[in-house]
């Protein structure tokens, strides 16, 4: 534990890539852990269309790549292990590091910036994974618009359910809403604005079992119907369909701030500052408590975050 480090950065997709590429260039010494591969959920995005700057879509894996480069060569370094713990004495945090061959590293910084995201729930469901980026999509924001005019399935009933389907009925009439129960989970005011709106179909008391596909003239597969079942009758049938929505919820990767303040939802409040409750200890992506989660939006957290982090330690540290 020679080495402090003036920030460290827990995650590198979007949003701690962003804070590394910040940090550095305000002259911090950074460091960004990683457990799987740089970039997060970005790298599963076929088709990025709707990031400034680039005009012409990119795929998810090679706009992180640029992402990572654009860090490195401002020169942050990177650490590849899970992160099993976070604490902090007076005032420096400790990180406890897993790697490779199951040694594990204890490194010391200033500060740390939380970018460990949120995962979509899944339905666990035949079609699901295999049919990801080819008609089955967790974000709405992202991809609706690649399926205009098309027949639009979405599953689930809670807020996020409704407001993506009012969204949707924009771009197309034909949205179908899925929901296992009776009625919705959604605020009573969102719930009877969805179910009035004429371009969305409510199926309650449904599941959807499968989702199906085939292979088009050119040999790619591609979403076609799926298979819904009611959950009184048993009773299934084949729905055809050009894209499915999956709104389940999400579910925030904050177990390592196991003492900060956290919402209702479990994700972590922080100020406009991406401060959390802890001092020292920032947040930046999908983990935070926030209306709207994007792409953009994380890298404006990560820029946020790795400023305030760089403020910090001037002013908590430092004395300056």
């Amino acid at each position: 534990m020679d080495e402090i480090y003036d920030l460290i950065i827990i995650g590198a997709g979007t949003a701690g890539l962003v804070t590394a590429q910040y940090a550095c260039r305000s002259n911090l010494n950074a460091l960004v852990i990683e457990e799987k591969m740089e970039g997060g959920q970005a790298t599963l995005i076929p088709l990025l269309e709707n990031y400034p700057g680039f005009p012409e879509p990119i795929d998810g894996f090679t706009f992180a790549e640029k992402m990572k480069l654009q860090a490195v060569q401002f020169g942050s370094k990177f650490l590849s292990g899970k992160v099993t713990g976070l604490g902090k004495k007076k005032h420096l945090f400790s990180v406890s590091v897993e790697k490779s061959d199951d040694s594990i590293q204890t490194l010391e910084a200033k500060t740390v910036v939380l970018a460990t995201g949120a995962a979509h729930r899944q339905l666990g469901i035949p079609g699901e994974f295999e049919f990801y980026g080819k008609g089955v999509s967790y974000c709405a924001n992202c991809d609706g618009p690649l399926f205009r005019n098309k027949h639009i399935v979405i599953i689930g009933g809670g807020d996020a359910a409704c407001d993506e389907a009012g969204f949707l009925a924009h771009l197309t009439d034909r949205v179908t809403i899925i929901h296992r129960k009776h009625t919705f989970r959604a605020q009573r005011a969102l719930a009877e604005r969805t179910l009035k709106n004429p371009h969305i179909h409510v199926r309650f008391n449904s599941v959807v079992t499968a989702i199906n596909g085939s292979k088009n003239e050119n040999g790619h597969e591609k979403l076609t119907s799926i298979t819904v079942e009611n959950v009184h009758t048993g009773a299934a049938e084949e729905v055809a369909c050009d894209a499915v929505f999956i709104s389940i919820g999400m579910d925030p990767r904050t177990e390592l701030a196991a003492l900060a303040r956290k919402d209702e939802a479990g994700y972590l409040i922080t100020d406009e500052n991406m401060q959390t409750s802890i001092p020292g200890l920032f947040a930046a992506g999908d983990l935070r408590a926030k209306p709207f989660r994007q792409l953009v939006t994380a890298a404006a957290d990560g820029a946020i975050a790795a400023r305030s982090a760089a403020e910090y330690i001037d002013i908590h540290i430092r004395g300056t």
